[in-house]
């Protein structure tokens, strides 16, 4: 097969390149858009360190052609943070020490966001279901939970105080 223009929208921004049919969405981001939070662990789908969200879906990127995903919007890691300040997911992982080597940070991440949209006060259930397809190497799961509930309580706490400076309600 020939090559194809790929068009994504990539962090909010748009993107425009080659790819062979081959190539999966890791590669693209990594050698084409010089995007690398994203890591290629065990390139089979299993590990979770390459997750990223595909119009708002985790997805692991090392098993997505992205010949298929053309006019897709792509969030990565690298996308995340808002003018040099971290969010609260990530700044919650670097408080809670749950960043360890950090090769698995950018997916646990990653799956951590597409949980708190869909649901920004999860139980520890929820969060364990939502981070299964994530291995740690380090073993270190209970920081990253942990980050993961701070980082829903401080969304909580950021939204009742601008109810409360609004004088509107929650």
């Amino acid at each position: 097969m020939a090559s194809q223009i790929v068009n994504l929208t990539v962090n909010g921004a748009d993107k425009e390149f080659i790819a062979r049919p081959p190539t999966t969405l890791l590669m693209a981001l990594r050698e084409a858009l010089h995007l690398t939070a994203a890591k290629r662990g065990c390139a089979q789908g299993a590990c979770g360190s390459c997750t990223v969200l595909l119009d708002g879906e985790p997805v692991v990127s090392c098993l997505v052609p992205v010949v298929t995903v053309d006019g897709a919007a792509v969030d990565t890691l690298e996308g995340r943070a808002s003018e040099g300040e971290l969010n609260d997911l990530q700044q919650a992982f670097v408080d809670g020490f749950a960043t360890q080597c950090g090769f698995c940070t950018a997916g646990m991440i990653m799956s951590a966001e597409a949980l708190l949209a869909r649901s920004p006060d999860p139980s520890r259930e929820e969060v364990l279901e939502a981070i299964s397809g994530n291995v740690c190497r380090c073993t270190g799961y209970e920081p990253i939970v942990r980050a993961i509930l701070d980082a829903s309580a401080r969304g909580r706490a950021r939204t009742e105080e601008a109810a409360t400076a609004t004088g509107g309600e929650i």
